[in-house]
């Protein structure tokens, strides 16, 4: 079983346009409501895979109504535990001329350190049977720098393994927990160890010096059409999709190479085929209008066009 940990939960409305015009009126084409928060796009992911799953997250106000019922729609078993305030809305702006988006989000929720403890109380005990814990996303207003250290360490002592998917001060915080896998994209880990990266050698080159510094055990870096560095104790990897994909919405597709990651390995695959599958599933999620939804169809299309490649052993 794998159980995906969601600290700041949100709502994405996904509105598509042809292009953002400042000073304008913008006229959207469609609008689409979906789920956010990394640690719930990627359960949306793992439930399509059909992996065995539980979530848990913080919610609170009518957004978080709205946010369970589609998570229940979507047959995710997920726990809530429920704040005071609002759950924050992430406006998600597709700009259909340049294949980009961006993001404009809400102020959500406040937490206290009784919130904290209830929450990390709440996830010990769906973690019984669980093999994978994947987490990641900012943290709310009053959660405390170490939040993600102090939920792997938990889990750790419950013999579960863990993929973090996080940036900046917590992200630094919980690597002194040592997780299994430690995830960002590229932008985010420049940002974070302060490290220019001009090309794939200078990523590789970091990455193994970031892995000895913290001792960790495997570092993933996304790259968005650029694929997956991985460096990870098999090896160092490149993992590319080999056919183009024509990008609706690109938002969860980094959460969607977390779930698979921790899915594919608590399976059994090595590293190689595991990110095989993620490369798919990423490509997956970028052909649809929701976050981080996909179809199985479509990753099973798109998997034997994924691309392995090993840069150093």
């Amino acid at each position: 079983m794998i159980l995906a940990i969601n600290a700041n939960a949100a709502i994405d409305w996904i509105y598509f346009i042809d292009r953002f015009t400042p000073g304008s009126a913008m006229r959207v084409k469609k609008a689409v409501l979906g789920v956010g928060g990394k640690g719930l796009d990627a359960a949306l992911v793992l439930r399509t895979l059909g992996a065995p799953l539980k979530a848990v997250s913080f919610a609170a106000g009518q957004n978080g109504k709205v946010l369970a019922d589609l998570l229940a729609q979507r047959k995710v078993d997920c726990e809530f535990v429920w704040v005071d305030g609002e759950t924050r809305v992430s406006n998600v702006i597709v700009e259909t001329e340049f294949n980009r988006h961006s993001h404009v989000i809400t102020p959500g929720y406040e937490v206290n350190s009784q919130d904290c403890d209830r929450f990390i109380d709440r996830m010990e005990k769906l973690a019984g049977g669980a093999q994978w814990a994947v987490m990641g996303g900012s943290l709310p207003q009053g959660a405390p720098p170490d939040f993600y250290f102090r939920i792997i360490d938990r889990l750790h002592t419950l013999g579960v393994k863990t993929l973090i998917d996080n940036t900046g001060i917590p992200m630094l915080a919980a690597l002194n927990a040592v997780p299994e896998i430690s995830k960002m994209n590229q932008a985010e880990f420049q940002s974070t160890f302060d490290v220019q990266i001009r090309n794939t050698g200078d990523l590789a080159a970091a990455c193994r010096r970031i892995i000895t510094q913290y001792r960790l055990n495997a570092l993933v870096v996304t790259r968005g059409k650029d694929g997956i560095l991985a460096c990870t104790p098999e090896g160092i990897y490149e993992a590319v999709l080999g056919q183009s994909v024509k990008e609706v919405n690109a938002a969860g597709a980094g959460d969607a190479v977390s779930g698979t990651l921790a899915y594919r390995l608590s399976l059994g695959d090595t590293w190689a085929q595991a990110l095989s599958w993620a490369v798919a599933v990423s490509a997956a999620v970028v052909k649809t209008e929701g976050t981080a939804e996909c179809s199985l169809p479509d990753v099973l299309d798109l998997y034997p066009h994924a691309r392995v490649r090993t840069l150093a052993a």
